[in-house]
């Protein structure tokens, strides 16, 4: 009977916020039907760019999509009125932003406190905040000369991956290393591991 009762736990229901080609979003999918992300479902994949292939990604799971554009809103706070909107329809438990290239405001986090999650390229509390995301991240990881890189999984607060963190991990810099070499083996051997354990920890937090 217990067995029973777990099986027909009401799962978080999961939206990924995306702007690019959804390396991150892939993952997460992955994760959930691996049975990685078993507390969580993802319900909604919502872009900033129409032509994001993260798009793409989620068509050929057969998840739903929606794209709300910056420029079209007309100020930021519309912006981030249509998203709360949209969100709010699908009946979202919790955010993943997975390459999310727009900086959200406070009535946006507040509206969602403490359920928004965003994976950054490096050990925060090195290499982060305003203005690094991307290349650039591994960029200045390389100019700097550090040994050791990795991914940060973050809750998202007021301040650019200022929120408390919920998971790292370190991966090695290699002689010779460019910045999108190390990108790649920062995705592959930190990002796509801890994204989808952090949003199972959330969501199982979230529906306990």
């Amino acid at each position: 009977m217990a067995g029973m009762e777990a099986n027909n736990k009401r799962k978080a229901n999961i939206a990924v916020l995306v702007s690019g080609g959804g390396t991150n979003l892939q993952a997460l999918i992955d994760a959930e039907h691996s049975g990685i992300i078993k507390s969580g479902s993802i319900k909604l994949v919502v872009s900033n760019n129409r032509n994001a292939y993260a798009l793409e990604r989620a068509a050929k799971a057969g998840i739903a999509s929606e794209t709300v554009i910056r420029k079209e809103c007309g100020s930021a706070e519309a912006f981030e009125d249509k998203l709360i909107e949209v969100l709010d329809a699908a009946d979202i438990d919790m955010i993943v932003l997975a390459g999310f290239m727009s900086i959200l405001g406070p009535k946006f986090i507040d509206h969602f406190r403490d359920r928004i999650i965003n994976v950054h390229p490096s050990l925060i509390p090195s290499f982060c905040g305003q203005g690094f995301y991307g290349l650039k991240v591994h960029e200045a990881a390389l100019s700097y000369g550090v040994k050791v890189t990795g991914a940060t999984v973050h809750f998202v607060n007021e301040i650019p991956d200022g929120g408390k963190i919920i998971l790292q991990k370190a991966v090695d810099v290699m002689d010779g290393d460019t910045p999108e070499v190390l990108q790649k083996r920062v995705m592959e051997q930190a990002e796509w591991i801890i994204l989808p354990k952090a949003a199972e920890l959330v969501a199982a937090s979230i529906t306990g």
